[in-house]
């Protein structure tokens, strides 16, 4: 292909991922209000734990309430929901033209792996969105816990719900790493060897970037994000030493 009909290729898939997440967008929007009550739990279970702890008196507990301080606050925060609910809606879609703007540089054999990587893609996605719906509570419990009894927790809206997607889609895209990995390993940029040679390295910037994808200051939640990396980049490493055993078995 031409470099004007790989661009024109690339607006293509473009266009219909982006059509992918409007609609999933359109069905998040729709689906808010019954969704908001999910969203907020971990803050609700971290304000039962906080007044527990730093209740002056018994029965004294938070009140589970999130605030919209502007009067377009309400309608940006279901918009900002509703975008990554259209993310994760969408997503099927959005992956199956990421794997097909790719797959002209593939083997026939190899383009064989499109729906397996689709699927899995959606899988890994939601298992980091899970898995950070189970640590949220620890980090907000941290956070606001650090202020001592005098500063009463009052988050706003957009502020907690911002901070709740950001972090669940940061979760999601750590559990695509291992993909990411294997399918370099697949069209042969990069090498068990390599990735071996390279792990030093990638401990410390996977470690610098939990560290930054993280707001607390606990090592419980950095270790949390930080050992599914590392996890995953040593099972990248198996998965591309048996890809290239494959091959060479295949070359015999």
């Amino acid at each position: 292909m031409t470099l004007g009909e790989h661009l024109r290729e690339l607006r293509s898939r473009l266009l219909r991922a982006v059509i992918a997440l409007l609609v999933g967008g359109i069905v998040g929007y729709i689906v808010f209000p019954y969704v908001l009550e999910l969203l907020i739990a971990p803050y609700c279970s971290a304000l039962e734990t906080l007044g527990a702890d730093v209740a002056a008196e018994p029965g004294d507990a938070r009140e589970c309430r999130l605030y919209g301080l502007t009067p377009l606050e309400p309608f940006s925060v279901r918009i900002k929901t509703s975008l990554v609910i259209g993310l994760f809606v969408g997503g099927p879609v959005i992956f199956y033209q990421l794997w097909r703007f790719i797959t002209p540089g593939l083997t026939k054999r190899e383009r064989r792996y499109a729906l397996p990587f689709v699927a899995l893609s959606q899988i890994m996605f939601a298992l980091g969105i899970g898995f950070a719906y189970l640590i949220i509570p620890q980090g907000l419990r941290i956070l606001l816990f650090l202020g001592g009894d005098q500063i009463e927790p009052f988050l706003s809206a957009n502020a907690y719900l911002t901070f709740f997607l950001t972090m669940s889609v940061a979760f999601g895209l750590v559990f695509e790493l291992p993909l990411v990995l294997i399918f370099l390993a697949m069209v042969g940029i990069v090498k068990a060897d390599m990735l071996r040679r390279a792990r030093p390295y990638a401990i410390v910037i996977m470690v610098v970037a939990a560290a930054f994808i993280t707001p607390t200051t606990d090592a419980v939640t950095l270790f949390f994000m930080a050992g599914p990396m590392l996890l995953f980049y040593e099972l990248s490493i198996l998965a591309a030493w048996l890809i290239e055993r494959s091959r060479r078995r295949r070359a015999l």
